[in-house]
């Protein structure tokens, strides 16, 4: 277990109970995905299959991706109803380097503004936190998550290819954030996403 010391977890976020998902919780992340089909079928090609929320659960980064704590957690109202899915994971390749390895909105609010509002509030969390960077991949092609990072702040610094999610084997754009230090010198720390040379 990498995860030594206890990551700061703020109570809201843009007016949202923060809720920790623990393993009593992984039938309700499983409803939730199966309430929100368009994020797996658009990163998938198909809706969330049985166990992908006890899968998600346990995931952690692999070996070669050092990490310093991970955080799932369940956005609610003040009816105890999810609102939105985050993953969160605290020092990853880089001790001030945040990645958000999920960030789902319940459909029924896409086009209202929670998501801006929400990765707003996640930002603000993670620079009081100490982030530096905050980092994503995004699967090339989903051209609603693509504008929507965009639109935050991300820039591209390189692509992988051939990732398996569900029945696709996809091309993911790995982008980056500024907040307190450049891209390049966060490039200059993590050879992995640096640009292919040409």
């Amino acid at each position: 277990m990498q995860a030594i010391d206890s990551l700061f977890l703020p109570t809201t976020l843009a007016g949202l109970n923060v809720l920790p998902l623990q393993a009593a919780d992984i039938a309700q992340l499983q409803a939730f995905y199966a309430a929100n089909p368009l994020y797996f079928e658009a990163t998938g090609g198909e809706p969330a299959q049985p166990g992908d929320a006890e899968a998600d659960f346990h995931a952690r980064p692999p070996p070669d991706m050092p990490y310093r704590q991970r955080r799932l957690l369940a956005l609610c109202d003040e009816h105890g109803q999810w609102q939105a899915v985050v993953e969160v994971i605290a020092g990853l390749l880089l001790p001030q380097a945040w990645h958000i390895a999920l960030f789902m909105v319940d459909a029924r609010h896409h086009s209202q503004g929670l998501a801006a509002q929400l990765y707003a509030a996640l930002e603000a969390w993670t620079l009081a936190s100490g982030a530096h960077w905050l980092r994503l991949g995004v699967v090339v092609g989903h051209t609603r998550a693509e504008r929507f990072w965009l639109r935050q702040g991300f820039v591209e610094v390189t692509q992988r290819h051939a990732v398996q999610m569900g029945q696709r084997s996809n091309s993911l754009r790995v982008m980056v954030k500024p907040l307190r230090s450049s891209v390049a010198a966060y490039l200059q720390q993590v050879p992995r996403d640096r640009p292919p040379q040409a």
